[in-house]
C-alpha cells in the first residue's frame, strides 16, 4: 500500500500538506475518517492541526519513529470512479470511500479494480439484469460501459472467440456476498448471447441446473438466506461457431454436517423444506411427511421459514428442472423417497440399555417408515444402528455400542446417504449437459467459498482457506503478469515490484510433513487422535515456520497466518472429518434393499470397493469417499482409500491446472453488512473482506508501479490549460514531454510509453491540483476584472446621479425661498385690510342693532294696544257664532258617521276582492298565465294606471277649482269684513246683523274646513291607491324578472348539459378512436413480427435444405438443384400454377434418392404450416379490426341512421335486382349452351357419339351443381385439368391455355373436334359460373354485414331515444313538447338525407351491375363467334393460325407488354435477378421494373390466361425473395426492391377497377383497368412481401448506423473544449477526441443523407420515407440513451450540452429534408429530456418539481439513474445529493409505468403503405435496351 512518505517523495510535503488539504486518519468506528488541515505542515512538525467533517478541531500526532504522514484524500471529481485504479492516491481509505460513495449514494453495486470486478450485495432486487441490459452489453468493450457482471462475461466470451483460448470467471467472497447470484447471471449471459448449436435447448438446461443445485446444495445461514454450502466449477462448452453445446460441473467439499445439525436461525438444505411444504400433494402422500417442525433434521434452527420464499412453489420449480434435465419421474420419485427417508432416520430415537450398549424401542414409527421407504428390514437396521462388527485375524465379533456412538453412527449414515444422492444428481446433471458434438472451447465459472474465519474454525474452514490461498497465489501471479505485459508493450523500463507471496503458507499446508500430510498420517494410525496430531504439528512446525503458531491457553488448537488474517483452528474433529467413515454393515443392509429402484443400486454400487483407511483396523468402519468429480470406472482401489483432505488437495490441484490453462477473470463479492439491510455500508466488514479477497493487494501492486495511465491526446486535452501557446507543438507526444518536464521535476514519477504516459501514484492528483489552481486563478482574475468593471460602472452612474440631484435640489431650494418671501409680503397686506374690514363691520353691526331694537320696542307697544281692542270685539263676535256652529256641528257629525259606515262596508268588500286577487296571483297557474301573457297584462295595467292618473288629474282640477272659488269667497268675506270694520260703528248698533254675519262667517269657515278635509281625504286615497298600484306593479315586475331568471337558468343548464354531453361523447369518441388505432397498430405489429418469424423460418428451412443437399453424395449429371427461395407462404401456394407444380414434382422425384432427414423435414413443414395458419388467423383478425375501425368511424360520423323499415326495403330491392341479374346471366348461359350444341353438331357430324355425350353430361351436371355450392366446381375443374394434361401429353408443342392452339388440334385430330370445342365451352362456362358464384358470395357477405350494422344502428338509436325520453320527462310540459318536436324534425331530416344518399348509392350499384353484365355478354358473344369461326368445316389448316390476333383486334387497349411463355424465366432473370439498382435508379424512371411487370400482367389479364397470371406473379415474388436473400445486406438493393414492390402493389390497386382507387385515375387510366381477374389476395401477398422488405431495410440501416451512434452522439466532441477528459483507470474507454477513423456526428448526418437520397432516387413513397426516417431516429435516440444510462462518465453537464447540440443538428437535418412532421423528432424526446436533466439545477424542491414536469417521456428509473450517474467533470460542479434524488422518487411515486430501465432498440414500428397512385401513362413507357428485354412486344 502507498504510505504517506511515498506520496511526499513525489514532491515536497509542504506543497501537498497545506492549509485546506484533506487527509484520512484512522478511526475505531469508521475505520477511516476524513479531516482537513487548518495549518500548513512544515518539515519536522510532530502534530497536524485538523478539523473533522463535524467541525471538531483535533491534533493528530505523527509516529515518532516513522514520521509517516496521513493518507491524502483524492479530489472530489475522482470520487465515485468506475475503476479504483483511476484514483490518483491509491490506498485503503480511498478505495473504501470510493466504494461507499458508489454503493450508498449512486446505488451502483459494481466497481472495477483493475482486472477485478468488485460486486457489493445490495440485498435488494435491482432491474439491471434484464434482456435489454444483456443486449446493451453484448458486443461492447469492457471499458466502454459501466462495470457489470455482464461486462466481465462479455469480455470472457469475446476473448474466447478472438484469442481461441479457454476462459475462466472466478467468483469468490464470503457467504452472503452474492457469489451464486453473480455466477448465475454470468451463465445467463452466455446462454442469451450465444444461443445453442442444436435444437436441444442446451442453454435452457444449463440455466435449469441452477435451481437443482440450489435445492440440494444451498441452505439458509445467519449470513445468507441462500448460501451455497459447496464449491462448484461449471465448464460451459462451445462449438467452433461459439454456440453453447453442453456443460460440465465439478463440485467441491459439500458441507455434510448440515444434514444432521444446524445452528440457531439456520436451516438444512432447501430440498428438505420443499418436500415438507409439498407433503399434502398426492404424489408425496406415501412419503409420510409433515411439517418441517416435526423433524429433527429440519427444526434445530427454530426458523424453518424464509421471508418471501414459497417452498411449495420452489418444489415445482425443482421438479420442472429435473424433468428438463432428463431425470424421469421414476428417478425423481426415488430421489424424494430417499430424501424423505433421511428425515425419518434423523427422528429415530436411540435409548441407553446400559452404560456400554443402546437400543431402539420396538415399533419405532420413524424407523419403520425409513425401512419402508428404503426397502430394508426393520430388524436388521435397528440391530446395526446399535451394534458394530469387529474383525480379527481369526474371528469376527459383534459388539454393542453406547447411545452416543449409536447416534453418531445414525448421523453418519444420514450424511453418507445424502452425499451419495448429491453426487448422483451431479452425475446425472452432467450427463444431461454433456455435449453431443466435439467441444471447441469452454468458459469456466468458478463459484467457490471465500476466506472464512469464525470464533470456532474446524476442518471445513481449514480446507476453504487452503483453497483461497491457492486462488490468491494464482491471482497475484496473474496481476503481476498483466502489469509486466503492459510495461513491455509500452516499452517502459521494468523494475521488480515487491508483492506478497503466499507460497510459504501453501507449503505449510500441502508440502511434505505439512498439515495435511501429518493429518493423513495420523488417520492411518490405529490409535490416532486429534490430540496426538496436534502435538505432532507443534513439534514439526512451531519452531521452523513463522506462519505457524500455538495458542497460549490451548493445547488442542493451532494458528496459521494466512494472506488475509490469522486464523485459529480447533483440532477436535479433524481426524473424524478427514476419515469420513460409516458402518459397513449398515451399507450392506441398504444394498439388500428389496425395492426395485435403479437409483438405490446406483447409489451404493461402489461400496464394495470402499474399505477403512487401515485395512483391518478394529472397528470395521467404512469410509465415505466424497468425490469432487466423476471417478473413472477403471481407477485403482488405491484412489478410493484417499482421505477427504487428500482428495480435496488433488481436486484443487486439478482446478488450479485448469485455471492456469485459461484466461482468468475475477469477480470479488463483498457483503456490505451482516444485518442484510439494503444499501447499507459497514466500513469495518467491508475493509475486512477487501483485505481478504485480494482487492487491496491489487491496489498495492498497481500503486507500486505506474497506476495512472493516459494517452497523449487525453493528457493534452485535459491539461491544455497548463500549457502556454508557445509550448503547443504539432507533435502531441513532444508537447506532453516538454510540459511534464516543467511541471514535475522528478522524472522518476512518470514514464513515456509508445502510446501512453505512465504516472506514479499521486501524480495525477498533483496535476489536478495544478489544473484546479490554474483554473481558480483564471477565475479569480476574470472575477477581479469583471468586478472592477462593474464597480467602476456603478460609481460613474452614482456620480452622475449625485450631480443631477444636487442641481435640481439647489434650484428647488431657491424657488422655495422666493415663494416664501412673496407669501410673507402678501400676508402682511392681507392682514392690514382684513383688520380694517373687521373693525368697520363691527361698528356697522352695533349701529343697526340699536335701530332695530328701537323699532321693535315701539312696534310691540302699538300691537299690545291694538290686541286689547281686538280681543274685546272678537269675544262678542265669537259668542254670536258659537251657538250657530254647535248646531251645524251636530248635523255634520251625523253625516260623517253615515259616510264612515259606507266607507267601512266598501273597504271590507275591497279587501275581500284584494285578497282574492292576491290568492290568484300567488297560485302556480296564475303565475304561468302571468308568465304567458305578462306583457299584455303589464300594458293593461299601464293603461289602467294612465286612466287612474287621468282621473286623479280631473279630481285635482276639481279641487283646484274649489280652492279658487273658496279663495274668491274668502276675498269677498275679507271685503265684507273690511266693510264691517268701516262701519264698525254701524255694526255696533245693529248687533243682530253682526251676529248673523259672524254666524255666516263661521259657517263658511266650517265649509272651508270640511272642503279641506275632503280634499285631504281624496289626496290620501289617491296617494294610497297610487302606492298600492306601484307596489303591485313592482311585485309583478319582480315576479316577471324571477320567471325570466329561472327561464334563463333552465336554458343555461340545458345548454351546459348538452355541451357537456357533446364534450363527453366527443371525448369518448376520441378515446375509442385512439384505442382502436392503438389496437390496430398492435395487431399490425404482431402481424409484421409474425411475418418476420415466418421469413426467418423460411430462411432456416432453406439453409437446412442446402446443408442436406451438400451433405449427400455428388449428384448425377443433369441433376437440377431445388430453388432455395421457393416460398412456403400459404397464399402463394394457393396460386401456384400447374407448371410450377409439375416442376416441383419433377424436382421432388430427383430428390427422392437423397439421404434426407425425413423427421426434421416433417417437423419443419409442420412448423411452417402452423405459422401459416397463425399468420392467416392474424391476418383475418387484422382485417376484422380494420373493418371494426372503419365501421366505428362511419358510425361516429353519422349521428342518425335511417329507420329499419326503409333499409330492409332497400335491401330487398337490391336482392331483387341481383336475382334479376342472375336470371339474365343464367338465360345467357342457356343460350350459349344451345349455340355450343349447334356448333358441335355441325363440327363433329355425330352428336350422339360417346365422347360427346360424356362431356355434355358433365357440362349439365356441373352447371346444376355449381348453383348449389362452389366446392363441386373445384372438383370438376380438377377433372378438367387431368384431361388437359392427357391432351398435353399427346401434343407437347402446344399449350392448353390458348383456344387458337386447340383449334389447330381440332384439324390434326380428326375425331376430337367436338371434344375440344366442348371443352372450350365448358371452360368458359366454368369461369363465368365461378365468377357468378363469387359475386353471389360477396353480395351475401355484404348483405350480412349490412344487416349487422343495421342491427347495431337500431340498438344505438333505441338507446338514444330512451335517453332523450328520460331527458324530456324531466322538462316542463311546454319545453317537453317543444324539445320533442325539434328532435322529431331533426330525425326526419337526417333520415331523408340518408335515404337520398342510399338512393344515389343504389343507382350507382345498378349502373355498375348493368355495365358488368354488358361486358360479360360481350365476352360471351365474342367467344361464341370465335369458336364458330374456328371449327367451321370449310376452313384450311393454315388459316387456323390467324385467330391469334383476336385479342389484338381492339385498338383501344394500350400500355401492355406481350411475351411468350418460354421467355418468362428470361424476363425474371433480366428484370429482377441480374438487374443493377444503381444504373436503373440513376438513368431510368423510378419504379420501371414494377411498371414493366404490371404491363406484362395486364396482357395476361387481357388474353384471360389465368395460368400465365399465376406463374408471373409467383415467379416475381420468389425472385424478389431470392435477390433479397442473396443481397439482403446491401441497402441500395433492399431500398430499390422496396420501392418497386410498393409501386407494383399500387399499380394493382390503381388498375383493379375498384371505385375507391379509380377516382384518382384519368379516363385513359380507367380504361386500362384489369378486366378478367380479381387479384385482391395477391395484393395481400405483395403487402406481406413489402413488410418483409421494409423490416430487412430497417435491419440493414441499423447495422450501418449502430457503430456510428455512440461514437458520434456521445463520445465525439462536436463543440470542442466544452468537456474535459477525466482520469481513467486500467479499463480504458474510447477517447472522446476524434482520431482518424472515429465516427462523428457528421458521419451520422452523411449516412442519413445517403439513405434519404437513395430512397428518393428509387422513387420510394414519401409517406414510406417518413416512416423509415422515424425508425432511424428512434434507433439513434434509443441507442444513445441506453449508453448514456450505462456510462457514468457520460453523465455530466458538458455532455448534456453536447447531446443537445447534436440533437439540434439532427432536427436541422429534418428541416432541410422537410421531414419535421414525420414524427421523428418525437422519438428523440427521451434523449432531449435526459440531456436537459443533465443541465438543469438539481438542488431545491422547485428544481425537483421542474424536473418532474419536464421529464414526462422518461421513466422514474431512468430519471433516478441519470441523477445517480451524474458526475462532475470539474471541481466547480456539484454532485446530486441523495436527499434530492429521494425527493424526485417521492414525487414520481404515483406514475404508472414499466420498470424497464433501457429502451428497446429492437422495436420496429408497424409500417403502412398508403395508396399512392401514379400519374404516369402506361402507354408512354419506353423499355431501354440496356435491360435486355427485346423479347417483350408493346401492345
Amino acid at each position: 500500500m502507498e504510505k504517506g512518505h511515498d506520496s511526499s517523495t513525489s514532491m515536497a510535503a509542504s506543497e501537498l500538506y497545506t492549509k485546506f488539504a484533506r487527509v484520512w486518519i484512522p478511526d475505531a468506528d469508521e475505520v477511516w475518517k476524513s479531516a482537513e488541515l487548518t495549518k500548513n505542515y512544515k518539515h519536522g512538525d510532530s502534530t497536524l492541526h485538523l478539523t473533522l467533517e463535524d467541525g471538531m478541531d483535533i491534533e493528530h500526532k505523527l509516529d515518532d519513529k516513522t514520521k509517516n504522514l496521513p493518507h491524502l484524500r483524492n479530489p472530489d471529481i475522482l470520487v465515485g470512479e468506475n475503476d479504483l485504479t483511476a484514483l490518483s492516491y491509491l490506498h485503503e481509505p480511498a478505495v473504501l470511500h470510493n466504494l461507499k460513495v458508489r454503493f450508498t449514494d449512486s446505488k451502483l453495486i459494481y466497481t472495477y479494480c483493475g482486472i477485478v470486478l468488485v460486486a457489493i450485495n445490495p440485498y435488494e432486487n435491482l432491474p439491471i439484469y434484464g434482456s435489454d441490459i444483456i443486449n446493451a452489453y453484448s458486443g461492447q468493450n469492457m471499458g466502454d460501459m459501466d462495470p457489470h457482471i455482464f461486462a466481465v462475461a462479455e469480455e470472457a466470451y469475446k476473448q474466447m472467440a478472438r484469442d481461441e483460448r479457454n476462459q475462466s470467471i472466478i467468483v469468490s467472497g464470503e457467504s452472503g456476498a452474492g457469489k451464486t447470484v453473480s455466477a448465475k447471471y454470468a451463465m445467463r449471459y452466455f446462454a442469451t448471447v450465444s444461443g445453442a448449436a442444436t435444437e436441444a435447448n442446451v442453454e435452457e438446461k444449463v440455466l435449469a441446473s441452477n435451481p437443482i443445485m440450489e435445492a440440494i446444495g444451498n441452505a439458509k445461514t445467519t449470513r445468507n438466506d441462500n448460501s451455497s454450502r459447496f464449491g462448484k466449477y461449471i465448464e460451459i462448452g462451445f462449438d467452433k461457431h461459439f454456440r453453447i453445446i453442453g456443460a460440465n460441473m465439478r463440485t467441491y467439499l459439500l458441507e455434510k454436517s448440515r444434514v444432521v445439525f444446524q445452528a440457531d436461525e439456520e436451516r438444512n438444505y432447501h430440498i428438505f423444506y420443499q418436500l415438507c411444504a409439498s407433503s399434502h400433494l398426492p404424489e408425496f402422500k406415501n412419503l409420510k411427511l409433515g411439517s418441517a417442525d416435526v423433524f429433527h433434521c429440519t427444526n434445530q434452527g427454530r426458523n424453518p421459514v424464509i421471508d418471501g420464499v414459497d417452498d411449495a412453489k420452489e418444489m415445482c420449480t425443482t421438479q420442472h428442472a429435473f424433468s428438463l434435465l432428463g431425470i424421469n419421474e421414476l428417478n425423481q420419485k426415488g430421489l424424494f423417497q430417499v430424501l424423505a427417508a433421511i428425515l425419518h432416520l434423523g427422528n429415530v430415537e436411540i435409548k441407553d440399555r446400559d452404560s456400554d450398549s443402546s437400543i431402539i424401542p420396538p415399533n419405532n414409527r420413524h424407523l419403520m417408515v425409513f425401512c419402508e421407504l428404503m426397502g430394508v428390514t426393520y430388524q436388521d437396521m435397528s440391530h446395526w444402528l446399535c451394534h458394530k462388527k469387529l474383525k480379527t485375524a481369526q474371528e469376527t465379533y459383534i459388539k454393542p455400542i453406547p447411545r452416543l456412538q449409536a447416534s453418531n453412527a445414525r448421523d453418519a449414515l444420514a450424511k453418507h446417504i445424502y452425499a451419495k444422492v448429491f453426487n448422483w444428481i451431479v452425475d446425472h446433471v452432467n450427463k444431461s449437459l454433456r455435449a453431443t458434438v466435439k467441444q471447441h472451447s469452454f468458459i469456466g465459472v468458478l463459484d467457490i467459498y471465500g476466506f472464512e474465519t469464525f470464533e470456532i474454525n474446524s476442518f471445513e474452514q481449514f480446507c476453504i482457506n487452503y483453497a483461497n490461498e491457492k486462488l490468491q497465489q494464482q491471482f497475484n501471479m496473474h496481476v503481476f503478469k498483466l502489469e509486466q505485459e503492459e510495461y513491455l508493450k509500452e516499452q517502459i523500463p521494468w523494475t521488480l515490484i515487491d508483492f506478497y507471496d503466499n507460497q510459504p503458507c501453501i507449503n505449510l499446508i500441502e508440502a511434505k510433513m505439512g498439515v495435511l500430510d501429518l493429518l493423513d498420517e495420523e488417520c492411518k494410525m490405529p490409535k490416532g487422535s486429534d490430540d496426538s496430531w496436534a502435538q505432532k504439528l507443534y513439534n514439526t512446525h512451531l519452531k521452523t515456520c513463522s506462519l505457524f503458531e500455538k495458542p497460549r491457553m490451548s493445547n488442542k488448537a493451532f494458528i496459521i497466518q494466512h494472506f488475509a488474517d490469522k486464523v485459529q483452528y480447533q483440532c477436535d474433529g479433524f481426524l473424524e472429518k478427514n476419515k469420513d467413515t460409516v458402518n459397513e454393515e449398515q451399507i450392506n443392509v441398504l444394498k439388500a434393499s428389496k425395492l426395485k429402484l435403479d437409483l438405490l443400486v446406483e447409489l451404493f454400487q461402489d461400496e464394495e470397493k470402499v474399505t477403512s483407511p487401515t485395512g483391518t483396523a478394529p472397528g470395521g468402519r467404512t469410509r465415505l469417499s466424497v468425490k469432487p468429480k466423476e471417478i473413472r470406472s477403471g481407477a485403482s482401489s488405491k484412489e478410493h482409500k484417499k482421505t477427504v483432505g487428500c482428495q480435496f488437495r488433488n481436486s484443487l490441484a486439478m482446478l488450479m491446472e485448469t485455471l492456469n490453462a485459461t484466461t482468468p477473470h475475477y469477480v470479488r463479492c463483498i457483503k456490505p453488512n451482516d444485518l442484510k439491510f439494503p444499501f447499507t455500508f459497514d466500513p469495518k466488514r467491508a475493509v475486512q473482506q477487501l483485505r481478504a479477497c485480494g482487492v487491496l493487494e491489487t491496489i498495492r501492486i498497481s500503486a507500486a508501479g505506474f497506476p495512472s495511465r493516459w494517452t497523449y491526446q487525453e493528457f493534452f486535452s485535459r491539461y491544455r490549460v497548463l500549457m502556454k501557446q508557445k509550448d503547443v507543438l504539432s507533435d502531441r507526444r513532444l508537447t506532453c514531454r516538454n510540459v511534464l518536464e516543467k511541471l514535475v521535476q522528478d522524472q522518476d514519477k512518470y514514464q513515456f510509453g509508445k502510446t501512453k504516459i505512465f504516472f506514479r501514484a499521486g501524480q495525477v492528483a498533483y496535476l489536478e491540483k495544478l489544473r484546479a489552481d490554474k483554473l481558480r486563478k483564471a477565475c479569480v482574475r476574470i472575477q477581479k476584472t469583471i468586478r472592477c468593471w462593474l464597480v467602476r460602472k456603478k460609481y460613474l452612474r452614482k456620480k452622475h446621479a449625485a450631480i443631477t440631484i444636487q442641481r435640481y435640489t439647489r434650484g428647488h431650494q431657491a424657488r422655495c425661498l422666493v415663494k416664501y418671501m412673496r407669501r410673507t409680503l402678501a400676508a402682511i397686506t392681507i392682514q392690514k385690510f382684513q383688520r380694517m374690514c373687521v373693525q368697520r363691520k363691527l361698528y356697522l353691526q352695533k349701529q343697526a342693532a340699536a335701530l332695530v331694537m328701537q323699532t321693535i320696542l315701539r312696534a310691540y307697544m302699538a300691537r299690545q294696544k291694538y290686541q286689547g281692542l281686538l280681543r274685546n270685539h272678537k269675544a262678542v263676535f265669537i259668542q254670536k257664532h258659537v251657538r250657530g256652529w254647535l248646531a251645524r256641528q251636530r248635523y255634520k257629525r251625523s253625516l260623517r258617521a253615515i259616510v264612515y259606515l259606507q266607507c267601512c262596508i266598501r273597504r271590507m268588500k275591497a279587501k275581500k276582492e284584494l285578497k282574492k286577487l292576491k290568492i290568484e296571483a300567488r297560485s302556480v297557474e296564475h303565475f304561468k298565465k302571468l308568465n304567458v301573457g305578462m306583457e299584455n297584462k303589464i300594458m293593461q295595467l299601464q293603461r289602467k294606471l294612465d286612466e287612474q292618473a287621468k282621473d286623479n288629474r280631473v279630481t285635482s282640477e276639481r279641487l283646484n277649482s274649489l280652492e279658487t272659488s273658496h279663495a274668491v269667497e274668502s276675498e269677498k268675506l275679507k271685503v265684507e269684513v273690511s266693510k264691517l270694520k268701516g262701519i264698525e260703528e254701524e255694526a255696533k248698533n245693529n248687533a243682530n246683523r253682526v251676529t248673523s254675519l259672524l254666524e255666516e262667517l263661521e259657517r263658511l269657515r266650517k265649509e272651508l274646513t270640511t272642503t279641506q278635509k275632503e280634499k285631504k281625504t281624496i289626496e290620501d286615497w289617491a296617494t294610497k291607491y297610487r302606492d298600492e298600484m306601484e307596489k303591485m306593479v313592482a311585485e309583478l315586475k319582480q315576479q316577471n324578472g324571477l320567471l325570466k331568471t329561472e327561464k334563463d337558468d333552465l336554458n343555461r343548464m340545458i345548454k351546459e348539459q348538452s355541451q357537456q354531453m357533446t364534450e363527453k361523447m366527443t371525448r369518448a369518441l376520441v378515446e375509442e378512436t385512439q384505442q382502436l388505432e392503438s389496437d390496430l397498430n398492435e395487431e399490425r405489429s404482431r402481424y409484421q413480427n409474425l411475418l418476420t418469424e415466418h421469413l426467418r423460418l423460411e430462411e432456416r428451412y432453406d439453409d437446412l435444405k442446402e446443408e442436406i443437399t451438400l451433405s449427400v453424395s455428388v449428384p448425377k449429371p443433369g441433376h437440377r438443384r431445388t430453388d432455395s427461395t421457393h416460398s412456403s407462404n400459404g397464399s402463394e401456394c394457393t396460386y401456384n400454377s400447374e407448371f410450377a407444380e409439375s416442376e416441383e414434382s419433377s424436382r421432388h422425384g430427383e430428390d427422392v434418392t437423397r439421404g434426407m432427414d425425413t423427421s426434421l423435414t416433417l417437423k419443419l413443414q409442420k412448423r411452417v404450416t402452423e405459422l401459416e395458419q397463425e399468420k392467416s388467423s392474424l391476418r383475418n383478425e387484422l382485417e376484422n379490426k380494420e373493418e371494426q375501425f372503419q365501421r366505428a368511424r362511419v358510425r361516429d360520423d353519422e349521428e342518425h341512421k335511417k329507420s329499419r323499415g326503409a333499409e330492409l326495403e332497400y335491401e330487398s330491392l337490391k336482392r331483387q335486382e341481383l336475382d334479376s341479374e342472375n336470371k339474365k346471366l343464367k338465360h345467357d348461359l342457356t343460350a350459349m349452351r344451345q349455340s355450343l350444341l349447334g356448333n358441335a353438331g355441325a363440327g363433329a357430324g355425330a352428336p350422339g357419339s360417346p365422347p360427346y355425350k360424356v362431356l355434355m353430361d358433365q357440362l349439365n351436371s356441373s352447371c346444376e351443381e355449381l348453383e348449389v355450392r362452389k366446392e363441386e366446381v373445384l372438383i370438376l375443374r380438377s377433372q378438367l385439368v387431368s384431361q388437359k394434361e392427357a391432351m398435353q401429353h399427346k401434343d407437347e408443342k402446344e399449350t392448353m391455355t390458348e383456344p387458337v392452339h386447340y383449334a389447330e388440334d381440332v384439324h390434326k385430330m380428326k375425331d376430337s373436334g367436338a371434344i375440344t370445342q366442348a371443352y372450350l365451352g365448358l371452360k368458359e362456362t366454368n369461369r363465368l359460373l365461378e365468377g357468378q358464384m363469387q359475386q353471389q358470395r360477396r353480395s351475401y357477405d355484404n348483405e350480412v354485414e349490412v344487416l349487422r350494422g343495421e342491427l347495431q344502428s337500431v340498438k344505438e338509436e333505441n338507446n338514444r331515444q330512451q335517453q332523450l325520453l328520460a331527458q324530456n320527462l324531466q322538462l316542463p310540459p311546454e319545453a317537453r313538447i317543444e324539445a320533442s318536436l325539434q328532435h322529431e324534425i331533426t330525425r326526419l331530416t337526417n333520415e331523408n338525407l340518408d335515404l337520398m344518399e342510399q338512393l344515389e348509392k343504389q343507382d350507382k350499384t345498378i349502373r355498375k351491375l348493368k355495365k358488368q353484365l354488358k361486358v360479360f355478354s360481350k365476352k360471351i358473344g365474342e367467344m361464341g363467334a370465335g369458336h364458330v369461326e374456328t371449327i367451321s368445316p370449310g376452313q384450311m389448316v393454315e388459316e387456323t393460325v390467324r385467330p391469334v390476333n383476336i385479342p389484338r383486334r381492339e385498338k383501344d387497349f394500350q400500355g401492355m407488354l406481350e411475351y411468350k411463355k418460354e421467355d418468362e424465366l428470361k424476363l425474371v432473370k433480366n428484370l429482377i435477378l441480374e438487374l443493377k439498382p444503381r444504373g436503373v435508379a440513376v438513368n431510368l424512371i423510378p419504379g420501371l421494373p414494377a411498371y414493366i411487370l404490371f404491363m406484362c400482367l395486364r396482357h395476361a389479364d387481357y388474353v384471360n390466361d389465368d395460368q400465365k397470371v399465376r406463374t408471373l406473379l409467383t415467379s416475381t415474388i420468389n425472385s424478389i425473395k431470392k435477390i433479397l436473400k442473396k443481397r439482403g445486406d446491401d441497402f441500395e438493393t433492399v431500398s430499390f426492391w422496396l420501392s418497386n414492390t410498393c409501386r407494383f402493389l399500387h399499380c394493382l390497386k390503381q388498375y383493379s377497377g375498384d371505385e375507391s382507387f379509380m377516382k384518382h385515375n384519368t379516363p385513359k387510366q380507367n380504361d386500362h383497368c384489369l378486366s378478367n381477374f380479381d387479384l385482391a389476395e395477391y395484393r395481400q401477398v405483395l403487402s406481406d412481401l413489402a413488410i418483409q422488405i421494409y423490416q430487412q431495410l430497417i435491419k440493414c440501416m441499423e447495422s450501418i448506423l449502430q457503430p456510428m451512434i455512440v461514437s458520434g452522439m456521445l463520445e465525439h466532441e462536436t463543440i470542442q473544449g466544452v468537456s474535459g477528459v477525466k482520469p481513467t483507470g486500467l479499463r480504458k474507454r474510447t477517447s472522446s477526441i476524434a482520431d482518424e477513423g472515429t465516427y462523428t456526428l457528421e458521419s451520422i448526418l452523411r449516412q442519413l443523407s445517403a439513405f434519404h437520397s437513395t430512397m428518393c432516387q428509387h422513387g420510394t413513397d414519401p409517406e414510406l420515407i417518413k416512416q423509415v426516417v422515424k425508425q432511424q431516429f428512434y434507433i439513434i435516440g434509443a441507442v444513445t440513451l441506453n449508453n448514456l444510462l450505462l456510462r457514468k462518465d457520460m453523465c455530466s453537464w458538458s455532455k448534456g450540452m453536447q447531446i443537445r447540440y447534436n440533437v439540434s443538428q439532427l432536427e436541422e437535418w429534418l428541416r432541410d429534408k422537410s421531414l419535421m412532421l414525420c414524427g421523428a423528432k418525437e422519438t428523440l424526446e427521451p434523449l432531449i429530456q435526459a440531456a436537459q436533466l443533465l443541465q438543469v439545477k438539481k438542488k431545491t424542491d422547485e428544481d425537483a418539481e421542474a424536473i418532474c414536469s419536464m421529464c414526462n417521456s422518461l421513466s422514474t428509473s431512468q430519471i433516478v439513474k441519470v441523477l445517480n450517474l451524474y458526475t462532475p467533470v470539474n471541481e466547480f460542479e456539484e454532485r446530486v445529493s441523495v436527499t434530492f434524488i429521494r425527493t424526485i422518487q417521492t414525487r414520481l411515486r404515483d406514475r404508472c409505468e414499466t420498470p424497464q430501465l433501457l429502451m428497446d432498440t429492437k422495436i420496429i414500428y408497424p409500417v403502412t403503405f398508403p395508396f399512392n397512385p401514379s400519374s404516369l401513362a402506361l402507354e408512354t413507357i419506353q423499355i431501354p435496351g440496356s435491360l435486355n428485354l427485346a423479347f417483350l412486344t408493346r401492345v
